[in-house]
Order: C-alpha cells, then sequence, then structure tokens
C-alpha cells in the first residue's frame, strides 16, 4: 500500500482552548469527489450545525475527506467556500494503510466525540485503525452495488466493518432489513435515516430560456428529465425503450429526454438509443454541477432504477414540484405515494414506465394536483429535521 500525505485546510480553525463548553465534536469522513448525494447531506448538517437557533448540545463538524495527486476535488471546493474546517489527506490508491496514522493523529488532536463515517473506504479505515475501541462511531450505510466481483468483495469487507460501529444508520428501511438479514450488525445498533432537502428556489425565467435554446427545444418541445449515474442499476436503458415506445404508442408532438450524469453505461446507453433511432429524442448531457434549471425546464421527471436507497435527485425534484414517475423500488415508496404525490411502477416494467409518463403528459390537471403534493412530502425531510435526528443519536451513544 502506498503511503498518503496530510494537508489540512480549517478555514474556520477554533482552537482547542476556545471550543464550545459541552459541544459534540463531531469528525465527519467521506471519500467524495463530486457533490452528490451523500456529500450533500454532510455539508447541510454541518450547515445546520452552525446555525445557534437549534438548541443545544452545539455540535462542532470537522470534515475530512481523501484526495489523489493532490488534485482538489468539487467536494473540498466546496467545503472550504461553506467555511467548514477540513482535513484533507492525499492517498495512492483505493484503499492506502498509510491514511490510517494520519486519521489517529487527526482523531487525537481534535479531541473527538462522535465519528461519522460515510462509504465504505472510511467504513473499513476506522475498524482498521481500531478507533473504535476508543471514539463513539456512526456509520451511514447508503447501499451496495454488485457490478463485478471486486465490488462484491468490497461489500463483505463493509459487512464486516458495520458490525463495529455504535450505530449504523440506514438510509431507507430496505437498506435496514438487508443489513439485519446478512451483515451480522446486531438489530439494537441500526437506525433509518432519510435524506435531508430544501424547499427549492425558484429558478429566473431567463435562465430557464437560455437553456431552453442552448439545447435547441422549443416551446412546445415535451421535456423528460433523468439525472443520475450512468450505471446499470439505474435502470436508464428501460427509460429509453420506454421512449421508443410512447413514440409508437401515442407520438407526442416533440419529446425529448435529457439525462443529466456520467458513468460507466454511457457509451452502452448511447448505442442502444442510437440503434433505437432515437437520437433527435434523447440528449446525454454529463455530469453538471448545477441542475437547478434542468429540473425548471422539465415537465416530468423520471427515476427508473432498479436499486435506490433514499434518492437525493428525487427529493430534489420533488422539492421542485415536478411530476415523478418512479420505480418503487429501495426506499423510493418511503419518500413518495403512488397516486398522491408521484406515480410508482415496478422496475423493469418499460410499457409501465411508459404509460405512467404518457398519463402525466396528457392531463394537465394531474400534473399540477402531483406537483403541489410532491412539495409538501420534502417538509418531512427538512435540513433542521435531519440535523435534530442526527444530533439525537449523537447525544444517545455518548451517553451510553
Amino acid at each position: 500500500m502506498g503511503t498518503g500525505s496530510r494537508e489540512t485546510q480549517s478555514l474556520t480553525h477554533i482552537p482547542s482552548g476556545a471550543k464550545n463548553q459541552g459541544a459534540i465534536r463531531v469528525l465527519a469522513m467521506l471519500d467524495a469527489y463530486t457533490v452528490g448525494g451523500v456529500a450533500k447531506a454532510v455539508l447541510e448538517f454541518a450547515r445546520q450545525a452552525s446555525r445557534p437557533d437549534l438548541g443545544s448540545p452545539r455540535v462542532e463538524v470537522t470534515i475530512l475527506t481523501y484526495i489523489r495527486g493532490g488534485v482538489e476535488t468539487d467536494f473540498v471546493r466546496a467545503a472550504r467556500l461553506e467555511g467548514i474546517p477540513l482535513e484533507v489527506l492525499n492517498e495512492r490508491r483505493r484503499f492506502d494503510w498509510g491514511l490510517i496514522p494520519q486519521i489517529r493523529a487527526v482523531v487525537d488532536s481534535l479531541g473527538c466525540d462522535v465519528l461519522w463515517t460515510s462509504g465504505m473506504k472510511s467504513h473499513f479505515l476506522v475498524r482498521a485503525a481500531g478507533l473504535n475501541r476508543k471514539v463513539r462511531w456512526v456509520a451511514f450505510h447508503h447501499g451496495y452495488t454488485t457490478t463485478d466481483w471486486v465490488t462484491r468483495l468490497y461489500n463483505q469487507l463493509d459487512r464486516w466493518s458495520l458490525r463495529a460501529p455504535d450505530r449504523v444508520m440506514a438510509v431507507c428501511q430496505a437498506f435496514d432489513a438487508d443489513l439485519r438479514r446478512r451483515s451480522g450488525v446486531r438489530p439494537g445498533q441500526l437506525r433509518v435515516q432519510h435524506m435531508p432537502i430544501h424547499r427549492a428556489a425558484a429558478v429566473p425565467e431567463q435562465e430557464t430560456a437560455a437553456l431552453r435554446h442552448a439545447l435547441g427545444l422549443s416551446r412546445e418541445t415535451r421535456v423528460l428529465l433523468a439525472v443520475g449515474r450512468l450505471s446499470k442499476e439505474k435502470g436508464h436503458a428501460d427509460l429509453i425503450r420506454a421512449v421508443a415506445l410512447m413514440r409508437e404508442t401515442k407520438p407526442p408532438t416533440e419529446l425529448r429526454l435529457l439525462i443529466v450524469g456520467d458513468g460507466p453505461e454511457r457509451k452502452r446507453l448511447e448505442a442502444l438509443s442510437s440503434s433505437l433511432n432515437l437520437k433527435n429524442m434523447v440528449a446525454f448531457l454529463g455530469y453538471q454541477s448545477d441542475v437547478r434549471a434542468y429540473y425548471a425546464l422539465a415537465e416530468v421527471f423520471v427515476l427508473p432504477s432498479h436499486s435506490e436507497g433514499s434518492p437525493n435527485v428525487l427529493l430534489e425534484a420533488m422539492a421542485r414540484g415536478l411530476p415523478v414517475v418512479a420505480t418503487a423500488v429501495g426506499g423510493v415508496p418511503e419518500i413518495a405515494t403512488d397516486e398522491r404525490d408521484a406515480l410508482l411502477v415496478k422496475r423493469r416494467d418499460v410499457p409501465a414506465l411508459a404509460q405512467a409518463v404518457l398519463r402525466i403528459l396528457d392531463d394537465e390537471e394531474f400534473r399540477e394536483r402531483l406537483g403541489i403534493a410532491a412539495r409538501d412530502v420534502v417538509d418531512r425531510h427538512s435540513p433542521e429535521n435531519y440535523f435534530r435526528s442526527i444530533r439525537s443519536v449523537f447525544q444517545e451513544i455518548i451517553k451510553r
């Protein structure tokens, strides 16, 4: 294994003697390059922790993350802009044993009360370093993929790691049940915690119009939107086939599917779209750091996943009052209710996916009703509720 190097980036450093008396000191460890769902949740918690109006005890958050080759990531830049104390460790490969003594040094220097880990790398490093024997530990579990044998091996390693934390926070009931059944995690360790989301501010009309023009869309174009990593479990191939079926079943005046995101399946998906003669109906837009205008442009948001946890993109779409068609997998039915604030279909059911989208496009009153109800769902997942819920877990394990 290689040896990492530590680079401390504490923009709002509080000297140890000046720390708030009685505050809970948290080190949040995660491996993040972009500001995706997990990273957004950690940044949101740190943002809420800085508010003086959310009661006591106060929580002081430092983020620890990893980079390679000294290249600063979008996540590191976002944390810096927020003014969150930051510890950056330089690694040479995915699991770098040289990180362990550095993590121990960070924990000792900060005098941490709680370790918060997200992702199998951070889970493994804490247990391999034996830090669970000296600091309270809360691990957040966001589910597994099984793309190849290496990933399956990492999943088994993660199940071993997750036997050691004081609490394991699964992002949905489905993941909670899976851990109870397969990992050896004790039932008393487990909690379910969905992801947080803000009510969304309106996007200026000129910004939406500029994007529409840049994409070559007319005012009459009916826009479908999918946002997420392009990997097999996300089900984008089903959505592309559903668009082809919609064209054959009931040709819309103008229909365009915008796929925002990148990943290992992109070339295959582009080839599928081409083979179905959908080049003029499906646009692959790659990773976008800001997707607000895309949500504003769309009439329907589609989440065709084969497996999910607590999908942040689903919450983002609902926060914007965007009618949703989603597969009833993982934590999706825990967030959205079929026929009330979304339409839910079985996974891999291409005809049902196409029919649900067409139903929303054809019925303006139904489309508006879904959008209004979707915004109401978001209040249950507010950042304030998220912060208070996790803080109560920290208090519980510290007292124990």
